[in-house]
């Protein structure tokens, strides 16, 4: 199942959903060697638990621990990436279009979300901050009134007594 050239994809790891080729067969049984090789899908040359690998129907002809410009060479060569659906190998990445268009829509959607959210917020504090700046006027008002009542002057005795004379 695991024979050498099967190409793969990881389901665990921070490599996981990119796609990698067997080069070897390690001595312990449940172990094999991968590479993407990195340059191509971003998956380094390591050893692998082959029960974090989903194997493809996929095969190419390379030799045991191929370097991995021969591997890369051998990607072109059987038109691997286009049987794959996955994108160039200038693009970096080596997830399927599909999942890298999801991913895309996704991130458009969680930034159209954030920026109306944001909105809301502002709004909410407007109002808040224009009932807030309401009374803070209308106690301002209530303030110069109580003020002007108490700046009358008073009547003082002297004042009263020139008034009776």
């Amino acid at each position: 199942m695991f024979e050498i050239g099967r190409i793969c994809m990881k389901t665990a790891g921070r490599e996981a959903g990119r796609f990698c080729v067997v080069i070897a067969k390690e001595k312990e049984k449940d172990f094999v060697l991968i590479t993407g090789p990195k340059a191509v899908t971003r998956v380094k040359r390591r050893k692998c638990n082959f029960r974090h690998l989903e194997p493809t129907p996929l095969k190419i002809e390379i030799k045991e621990n191929a370097t991995d410009e021969e591997i890369a060479a051998a990607y072109e060569k059987f038109d691997v990436l286009n049987k794959l659906n996955v994108r160039t190998i200038t693009a970096g990445e080596a997830k399927p279009k599909k999942a890298e268009e999801t991913e895309e829509k996704h991130g458009e959607e969680k930034k159209e979300e954030k920026a109306r959210k944001h909105e809301e917020k502002k709004e909410e504090h407007k109002a808040e901050h224009a009932h807030e700046h309401k009374e803070a006027k209308e106690h301002k008002e209530e303030k110069k009134e109580h003020e002007h009542k108490e700046a009358k002057p008073k009547k003082t005795r002297a004042k009263k007594a020139k008034k009776e004379e």
